[in-house]
């Protein structure tokens, strides 16, 4: 994958963060690898949790199997790309 892919994989995922939590596009533009998600903020809660899995499977195309969502996908922004970026990979 190209840089140019990553940044928007990067782009869609910050996107998808922002409509399916209703955060303001700056707070997630400010995301780096190391903010902290699930825990820390509080808009993703458990119930946000299926709708973000579903906003990103629509958007990025990709499958997210049940057994795939674990606590560590869900820890930080960093984690989070990872894991789309290993799924859009396959």
């Amino acid at each position: 994958m190209s840089a140019a892919d990553f940044e928007s994989t990067e782009d869609a995922v910050r996107a998808v963060l922002a409509d399916s939590l209703s955060l303001d596009a700056t707070r997630v533009a400010a995301f780096d690898t190391d903010t902290a998600l699930f825990g820390s903020l509080p808009e993703l809660d458990s119930m946000a949790v299926a709708g973000l899995l579903t906003a990103l499977e629509d958007r990025l195309d990709i499958i997210i199997d049940d057994d795939e969502v674990d606590g560590e996908m869900l820890e930080s922004f960093g984690a989070l790309l990872a894991f789309v970026e290993r799924k859009i990979k396959r």
